[in-house]
């Protein structure tokens, strides 16, 4: 989990603010916090990041 290239939004707006960044792998995508880059690491299969993004996108996630 070195080598992965991260690459925040182009929404987001660089002064520090919650973004996020992601990397992608041979399989689904990793996520982590851009203001802890040493800390957690979620990992998501490409169907579970489907499903997230559709539920972000249409206001069904529940958090």
């Amino acid at each position: 989990m070195t080598n992965l290239r991260w690459r925040k939004s182009s929404y987001s707006s660089g002064n520090g603010g919650a973004c996020v960044e992601v990397a992608p792998l041979l399989s689904g995508l990793a996520v982590r916090d851009s203001k802890t880059p040493g800390g957690p690491i979620l990992r998501f299969s490409p169907g579970e990041w489907q499903t997230f993004l559709s539920a972000v996108k249409d206001g069904t996630l529940n958090v």
